[in-house]
């Protein structure tokens, strides 16, 4: 990875961190993210009144197809991501959020035969970040017990981490078609903010379709635009900005993995936010199995 993307991953993970204590602290639901989406896309949208007309013709039709199951994850993520927030601690579920996918992308990269991509280094940091989520949800070293990771928030966390392997994968792909054909002349800045934009644009419209088959959601949606459309505008640049960083960042590294790994940065810092400003218990566990994620982040990373 080169310093850029470096720079580029830490800054971007910071960002998270916050807009994720922020959004937990108004207990989302998936009318909250789906808002947050179209506002996402609203504030991307200029980047088509910088090109010609002929800007979304142009692009190819598999990384339509790429933007469609981007999108589709990218909505999973939010709906699961909003259940376990209102049911659970962001200072449990958050590190799992984060960590797993480091985990599973490992596993994901050698069943796709790039095995030789990935060192011995990262495969033992790999096992060392799955020990530190098993130690996050427990509130006493004794106490190891198979319940502690059967709920609700354990549940929707690990859905959570899978539905981010699932977009940052294909986003990658996606971007790295963008970049190659030679008849889609932009520049790195233009196809990352379109990009950007049109995975908005079309989370939206999953989100959307989820939404509207609840009641309950389709109310929540609309108190949301009366009363609380200026929080979710907070979350929203956040969002976007945090994963717009990351999406310019993959241009400057050589395999998705180290940048889902630099980016869990963010865990403990989302960690301590939840102790801190949200009150949440600071259980030895829990801080110890997050600097043990950490650890582990550290050899993926390094290695």
């Amino acid at each position: 990875m080169t310093f850029i993307a470096i720079f580029l991953v830490i800054l971007s993970a910071a960002i998270h961190a916050l807009w994720n204590v922020f959004s937990k602290s108004k207990k989302p639901t998936s009318s909250f993210f789906l808002l947050a989406s179209l506002f996402g896309a609203g504030l991307l949208a200029p980047i088509l009144l910088l090109h010609s007309s002929t800007v979304l013709s142009d692009i190819p039709s598999q990384v339509w197809a790429f933007l469609v199951i981007a999108g589709f994850f990218m909505s999973l993520y939010y709906v699961s991501l909003a259940k376990a927030y209102r049911v659970g601690d962001l200072s449990i579920a958050y590190p799992i959020v984060r960590a797993l996918p480091v985990v599973i992308v490992l596993v994901v990269v050698v069943y796709l035969g790039r095995a030789d991509q990935i060192t011995y280094q990262s495969v033992v940091g790999g096992l060392i970040v799955v020990l530190g989520c098993f130690m996050v949800p427990l509130k006493r070293f004794k106490g190891f017990h198979f319940n502690h990771y059967w709920n609700l928030t354990c549940a929707m966390a690990l859905i959570a981490a899978i539905s981010t392997v699932g977009y940052s994968m294909v986003d990658d792909e996606a971007l790295r078609y963008l970049r190659s054909d030679s008849q889609f002349e932009f520049d790195n800045t233009s196809v990352v903010i379109l990009y950007a934009f049109l995975e908005a644009f079309i989370t939206s419209v999953w989100m959307a379709l989820y939404v509207l088959m609840r009641r309950q959601s389709r109310v929540e949606f609309m108190q949301l635009i009366r009363f609380n459309k200026s929080h979710v505008f907070v979350a929203a640049v956040g969002i976007h900005l945090s994963y717009t960083l990351v999406l310019a960042a993959l241009a400057f590294a050589d395999n998705v993995s180290y940048i889902i790994a630099f980016h869990r940065l963010s865990i403990p810092l989302g960690a301590a936010l939840g102790i801190l400003i949200l009150k949440e218990q600071p259980y030895p566990t829990k801080i110890t199995g997050v600097l043990v994620v950490l650890i582990g982040l550290a050899c993926v990373a390094l290695g």
